[in-house]
């Protein structure tokens, strides 16, 4: 017999959690771009428990798609309800989520979007659309106005197509009708991501209007925020275990670990949700939380992903369990961790350790291939910001040098073993280009020669080309696993004896 689809909160097994207040009764006050799994694992979460432990209910989540015409249907058809697995090493619980009151598809019915975005009921208005879906010109922080979607966007203050100009013409309209402006909260995971959205809606709000430019300048509020899951992308399994342990069909099922963290610089303009009460983390200073992170787990994760996927692991755990990589993953969050300022109560020795025993999860099936896409938009803040500190400080730049070697191998498209892949970047044609050259100094010059990628300290630089040289002719020379090998063996004898804490 074919189980129901999701669609109530009854009838379900007495072990799925799921929360008691009245939905009907709670009114969205957030819209959130951007459906993905991550943003239904992580801030629909806290939004969830959040709204069940507080008085101020009327913080349920308006959500759009920016390009996906399927999860909104989906959503609809489940009355806004999915389940959140949460995975650990001894089992699986589940949690059916309930605020999500409405989607919608951005590209189908930008109207309506812009509508909602407009009202004042809407509050805040939170992102979850990766770099690329903001259309930002590197070189000096504003938009791209040769992207399509940015320059339709100018011409069309009725209809927009991207994440900037949907913020830009909602608060526009907000604006002329004298409704104050929702808090832009961006939720995905880039440094200082407020002030790079700020940027990013002041650029585009001088092109069409320098006065609404100015009324942004002075009245929106952009807080950064740094938020950790891991979430894998769905698969059969997923959904079958969903149906498993809920009883019921669920397209919209999200699988991902039990740890979720999440700092947020506390400015907002029209209120907001009590996230603390789901154990979100109010700060004035978001930096050195993110730059942790980014330098740490998103830096030793996506090493794991280029290395592990070179060398036929399919899952970060497979990678995890390759001691070669798991060496060589310590050893890039200690020299991650050099690079750190002082953070007053947290334990960095802890975090690395903690971090490698999420990645080692045998229930997170995390794909190296999923984590491998768009690299070019990725490594600046991972690889390059934490080996430029550490060339102004004289400390190795090995590590990073080899994780960006190993970039630069995947991004030939190809394996030893003959097997193709299609590489995910903005930049994947001209990536693959320069990965495929003869020989290892034209492959290093070809990356070096995109703009605004490496920064010329770092290229320019003989030890950090004398680093990543060396990895890059092993991996093409000698092949990958005999790389990693030799790779981690050098990296057990640099740092044997030393731990983060001694830095």
């Amino acid at each position: 017999m074919t189980a129901p689809l999701l669609q109530s909160l009854e009838n379900l097994p007495a072990h799925v959690e799921r929360a008691t207040y009245d939905r009907d009764a709670c009114e969205p006050g957030i819209v959130h771009l951007g459906l993905g799994a991550f943003h239904r694992a992580h801030q629909a979460v806290y939004t969830d428990v959040t709204i069940e432990a507080s008085a101020d209910r009327d913080w349920r989540i308006f959500g759009a798609s920016m390009r996906d015409t399927r999860i909104p249907k989906l959503v609809e058809a489940q009355n806004g309800l999915y389940s959140v697995l949460a995975r650990r090493r001894e089992g699986t619980c589940a949690r059916v989520i309930s605020c999500l009151a409405r989607a919608v598809s951005a590209a189908e019915n930008p109207a309506l979007l812009l509508e909602r975005m407009s009202s004042s009921d809407t509050r805040i208005v939170s992102l979850t659309v990766t770099e690329k879906g903001y259309g930002i010109d590197r070189s000096h922080g504003g938009v791209d106005l040769t992207d399509p979607i940015i320059a339709h966007d100018m011409r069309s203050s009725s209809e927009p197509k991207g994440t900037i100009g949907f913020i830009v013409h909602a608060l526009n309209r907000r604006r002329q009708s004298r409704v104050p402006p929702f808090t832009v909260l961006c939720c995905d995971n880039l440094p200082d991501n407020g002030s790079m959205v700020r940027r990013a809606v002041l650029d585009f709000a001088r092109h069409v209007e320098r006065g609404l430019a100015d009324w942004i300048e002075e009245a929106v509020s952009f807080p950064s925020t740094m938020v950790d899951r891991i979430t894998p992308a769905q698969t059969p399994e997923t959904l079958a275990l969903a149906e498993n342990l809920t009883g019921h069909r669920d397209q919209l099922a999200v699988e991902t670990e039990a740890f979720r963290q999440w700092v947020i610089e506390d400015d907002f303009s029209m209120g907001r949700p009590e996230w603390e009460a789901a154990g979100a983390l109010f700060t004035n200073d978001v930096a050195p939380y993110e730059t942790m992170k980014l330098r740490m787990l998103n830096g030793a994760h996506s090493m794991l992903a280029y290395g592990g996927f070179l060398a036929g692991h399919a899952f970060v755990r497979d990678a995890m369990a390759d001691d070669a990589l798991a060496i060589i993953a310590k050893r890039h969050m200690q020299a991650a961790a050099q690079t750190l300022p002082a953070m007053p109560g947290i334990d960095l020795t802890k975090y690395a350790d903690d971090l490698l025993e999420r990645f080692a999860n045998p229930q997170i099936a995390h794909e190296t291939y999923q984590i491998a896409t768009d690299g070019s938009q990725k490594l600046p803040q991972r690889m390059f910001e934490p080996a430029l500190v550490a060339l102004e400080s004289n400390r190795p730049l090995r590590p990073f040098a080899f994780a960006t070697a190993l970039w630069m191998h995947y991004c030939r498209g190809s394996r030893a073993e003959g097997d193709d892949y299609v590489i995910h970047d903005p930049l994947a044609s001209v990536l693959q280009e320069a990965a495929n050259r003869q020989d290892t100094q034209a492959v290093i010059g070809g990356f070096s020669d995109i703009p605004g990628l490496i920064p010329r300290a770092l290229s320019g630089h003989s030890a950090w080309s004398k680093d990543l040289s060396d990895a890059l002719t092993a991996l093409r020379e000698t092949g990958v696993p005999a790389t990693l090998r030799t790779e981690a063996l050098r990296a057990a004898s640099d740092h044997s004896g030393h731990d983060i804490a001694g830095r």
